[in-house]
């Protein structure tokens, strides 16, 4: 029996792939202490997991740090874990002291627990909830300009707030090492290796799972008229807007429709509703996507994995920079389309399309077939229990990294050459206009070449494989 450390931020969508995986420990005779809050109590005990309360660390939020937790500030999520953090550092030492776990479960934001596992040296197993994103993988996420402003203007507070970790025994350079996946960190993706992103630049210290979920049930789709769901999720569901301009899409259409709306606002006033449509605050989401036909989605991560485990495709219509990044992966699968206009009757065509090309229910289904053949929460247990790993693989990001470094060398040694040859040939004065251009050039220079090489490494490694299998 092993002692095992479980720790996750407040949100439904990175606790919930946690939970089956949990239950599995539990029931193999481990014992399991789930550090969390209120709101997942009953969820987590349901586990046969010990429940510790952290609410009693959350820091009182100002109106401007709510509104920034509510926007998905990158800025603020950080610099309010951070917080925690210190808030819990005399519990953790008691709890790390005395409980002793064996190994540490952790979601890949949650700071608290991934400190803590580092300066208790507790090998450490990451939850990672959505994609796992590297420096090549990281391409797809698009962030807005709202997005861009926020951590560009929020380095500083970011900075500063990390160094108040270091008196506490916590060494770290940057927030990007608190979130960012390495290859040399054991950890969990609740995908398969098909669906994520440069799959290839992950080492033998990533587990591609699958969706991790309670149900083995299989879809079943047999029904007079089409079903067609409608949830934005848990965090960005505030859209009475869009869900009426949902209803008066699919008034007059000859559909079954179930909306999702979340208790942040009251479904009575999207009322009078028409015969073929219902709204309630929550549902059985896995239950109503095995009978769906289309699923309406903001794209989180979990979403979307419940949706093509139940071979359900979808309209696909992101939020945040991570959601369009799940999106854009759902339409390279041809399990999905864009909403790209939310009026009444881009809703309508988008809805139609996928409810009449099957090609999107194709493309679901082929994925909800590699979902269904991935380890599960079972192997994820296993991998758990068997903690820390050795890795005796290819790491293609080292390699990746070296390469970049000689790229960047030569890259800077052909551009003062030019400048100095410039300089002498036709005056000193406009220089500096080319110094900046080259110094604008070198990051797309070298993303380019990266690219080149990603594409050629992954050749080799397949070619090797191939040769190995033969």
């Amino acid at each position: 029996m092993k002692h095992i450390a479980c720790f996750c931020i407040p949100a439904h969508g990175h606790t919930n792939p946690m939970l089956p995986v949990v239950a599995e420990l539990v029931r193999r005779g481990h014992a399991v202490r789930f550090y969390s809050f209120s709101e997942f109590e009953e969820k987590i005990q349901a586990t046969g997991a010990v429940f510790v309360s952290c609410d009693a660390f959350l820091p009182d939020l100002t109106e401007r740090e709510e509104s920034g937790l509510k926007n998905v500030s990158t800025t603020e999520m950080t610099i309010q874990d951070i917080r925690i953090t210190l808030r819990m550092d005399a519990f953790l030492d008691t709890e790390f002291k005395t409980f002793q776990p064996d190994v540490v479960y952790t979601d890949s934001v949650c700071f608290w627990g991934k400190l803590n596992a580092w300066k208790h040296h507790v090998p450490m197993v990451v939850s990672t909830s959505t994609f796992a994103f590297n420096q090549v993988s990281s391409g797809y996420m698009k962030q807005s300009p709202k997005e861009l402003a926020d951590m560009i203007f929020g380095l500083p507070k970011i900075s500063k707030a990390l160094k108040t970790l270091h008196p506490y025994g916590y060494q770290v350079k940057n927030a990007l090492s608190l979130v960012q996946s390495d290859n040399q960190t054991d950890s969990i993706v609740y995908t398969s290796r098909r669906f994520q992103p440069y799959a290839e630049s992950f080492s033998d210290h990533y587990l591609f799972v699958g969706p991790s979920v309670f149900s083995k049930a299989e879809p079943k789709k047999e029904k007079e008229k089409s079903l067609v769901y409608i949830s934005m999720g848990t965090v960005i569901n505030d859209r009475p807007r869009f869900y009426s301009s949902c209803i008066e899409a699919l008034r007059n259409q000859n559909v079954d429709v179930i909306i999702s709306c979340g208790h942040t606002i009251d479904s009575r006033t999207l009322e009078p509703l028409p015969d073929n449509v219902r709204v309630y605050p929550y549902v059985d989401q896995l239950d109503v996507l095995s009978r769906a036909d289309v699923f309406l989605t903001h794209c989180g991560m979990n979403s979307v994995s419940e949706s093509l485990y139940m071979a359900t495709p979808m309209v696909l219509y992101p939020q945040t920079s991570e959601q369009h990044a799940v999106a854009k992966r759902t339409k390279e699968i041809g399990a999905g389309v864009a909403l790209k206009d939310d009026s009444v009757a881009g809703i309508r065509a988008a809805v139609m399309e996928v409810l009449g090309n099957g090609t999107y229910k194709e493309g679901a289904k082929q994925c909800s077939e590699d979902f269904r053949a991935c380890a599960g929460t079972a192997g994820a247990a296993d991998f758990i229990e068997t903690a820390p790993h050795p890795s005796d693989g290819f790491d293609m990001i080292a390699e990746l990294n070296k390469a970049n470094g000689r790229t960047q060398l030569l890259y800077w040694l052909i551009a003062c050459a030019v400048l100095v040859l410039f300089g002498l040939l036709a005056g000193w004065k406009y220089v500096w206009i080319l110094g900046i251009a080259a110094g604008v050039l070198s990051s797309p220079v070298t993303k380019a070449m990266q690219k080149k090489r990603y594409e050629k490494l992954v050749r080799k490694q397949q070619k090797s494989k191939t040769e190995t299998e033969t």
